[in-house]
């Protein structure tokens, strides 16, 4: 099952997710300290640099399909990573906001780039569609890895080499990562589409080039006026739905009722990540302003670094739930994938449970200890999990070849309008510059977010179920408008 190429690609997630989440783990204290930021605005670019770039997977997604290939994609995305972390690196040596804002819009646009495209690459290197749903789950835990290694590391390492150490070491490793997809070139492209192995045209170039520039363009324009970017995030996710509806609808029956199921999946998908995005803003607030003490009295923790408890889990929890699925399913139990995201807001409001009643409870001191965090990421882990991997995982099996890497992209355009509404939500606990942290406001104005949020993830266990139902029947009706053979001579 596994080979060269492969674990190649493991090797270049694993360093996307040390560069990526490092960077925006410290992306919080930088805006806040070294850009005097206010916490609103802060959370709201946070929120933004963790969501858009899967928005603009959109154009990497026709990028892919219609000028370059996967293979090409990737390679281009992890140098623009590289440049991205670098604008960042003079950005903090200069407390230039502009050239901050250039690199984290840069390094948007590339995780556009590589998001749609990645899936379908790996799963062209193994020589059976059950070896790829098997082994996708671990290539989660191992990107968790490296983002479990950057949200830890990078706040220490920020105290010694400063914003732009921190910067430049995501530079570094996104080197790297593009090396390895250049020296195996030609192995990748030997299990490419066809599009991959046929040269580009100057037109081609041109026309990606263009689209590049005028993206790029688009990003930074949102990270600087938040206002007019949350509502252009939400205007190109509806566009890419509606043009995805509109594929569905010209589609003969069977190809159709599949597709519906996507948007299905799509709409769980923006719910849940509603969830998965408070990691970055309303969650990384409160540890900024409560956490205190070593993990277990032993392990040292800055407040920031508490994110990094939902890779450490996101690790354990790859291999486990592939384990446990493929045991069910040799005993003949098979879950859809709705029911599995079901699954996974039982998980999620168990999570915001905990920390709901954490800070209802929180003493005089207002401190929660680190317990409580790692508590809520293992829970909310093992949901992200399940959603992260699977979703795609199904999308591919029922999406048409001609727009895989499109019909891929509606997950990402899920995370990017579910990251943006989660961060709008977010900000209804956002306090002033100077104002002191109470027990009373924690109890109350953060008390009373986190149980409006437990509550609507128990009603979502129900969603959940019931689209499971519809999904089912839905496929089965997709199975049996399938052409014949006969059919399709006559």
């Amino acid at each position: 099952m596994w080979n060269t190429l492969n674990r190649s690609m493991m090797f270049v997630q694993a360093m996307f997710g040390l560069a990526f989440y490092g960077v925006m783990v410290i992306l919080t204290r930088f805006f806040l300290e070294k850009l005097n930021y206010s916490e609103a605005d802060t959370m709201m670019v946070v929120g933004a640099f963790s969501s858009i770039g899967p928005l603009f997977s959109i154009a990497g997604g026709f990028i892919a399909d219609r000028f370059l290939g996967a293979y090409r994609s990737l390679t281009i995305s992890n140098a623009s990573f590289a440049v991205g972390y670098a604008l960042l690196v003079f950005g903090a040596s200069i407390a230039s906001v502009p050239m901050s804002l250039g690199g984290i819009a840069l390094v948007s646009y590339a995780r556009g780039l590589m998001s749609p495209n990645f899936p379908g690459l790996f799963k062209r290197t193994f020589a059976k569609a059950s070896d790829f749903e098997n082994a996708f789950p671990i290539n989660y835990s191992v990107n968790n890895v490296g983002a479990l290694l950057g949200q830890y590391l990078y706040p220490m390492f920020v105290l010694y080499i400063g914003f732009n150490g921190g910067f430049a070491l995501s530079a570094a490793m996104a080197g790297l990562a593009f090396l390895t997809l250049i020296l195996n070139q030609k192995r990748f492209i030997s299990v490419s589409l066809e599009i991959d192995k046929t040269p580009v045209s100057a037109g081609n170039w041109v026309k990606f080039l263009a689209l590049s520039a005028a993206m790029i363009g688009l990003v930074f324009f949102m990270f600087s006026d938040m206002e007019m970017g949350k509502n252009i995030v939400y205007v190109i996710g509806g566009a890419a739905i509606l043009y995805f509806t509109w594929l569905m609808i010209k589609a003969e029956k069977s190809e159709a009722l599949r597709m519906g199921t996507i948007l299905i999946m799509t709409f769980l998908t923006v719910c849940f990540f509603v969830y998965y995005g408070q990691m970055m803003t309303s969650m990384n607030m409160v540890a900024i302003n409560t956490l205190q003490g070593d993990l277990f009295g032993v392990i040292p923790l800055e407040p920031e670094a508490a994110q990094a408890m939902n890779p450490l889990w996101c690790a354990v929890a790859g291999p486990i739930i592939a384990v446990v699925f493929q045991a069910l399913e040799k005993r003949g139990v098979n879950f859809t994938t709705a029911t599995k995201i079901g699954f996974s807001f039982i998980f999620t409001a168990i999570a915001f449970g905990i920390l709901t009643f954490a800070v209802h409870n929180v003493g005089e001191d207002v401190i929660i200890r680190p317990e409580v965090f790692l508590a809520v990421h293992f829970f909310q882990a093992f949901a992200e999990v399940i959603v992260g991997s699977l979703v795609v995982a199904f999308i591919l099996s029922v999406a048409p070849k001609r727009i895989e890497s499109f019909s891929v992209s509606l997950f990402s355009v899920a995370m990017a309008v579910s990251g943006i509404i989660g961060a709008v939500i977010s900000t209804t606990i956002a306090l002033e510059k100077g104002q002191q942290v109470t027990q009373h406001i924690v109890q109350t104005v953060y008390g009373d977010f986190f149980q409006m949020l437990t509550t609507l993830a128990v009603v979502m266990v129900a969603v959940a179920f019931i689209s499971s139902f519809v999904v089912k029947k839905m496929l089965a009706a997709a199975e049996k408008a399938q052409p014949t053979t006969d059919d399709i001579k006559a």
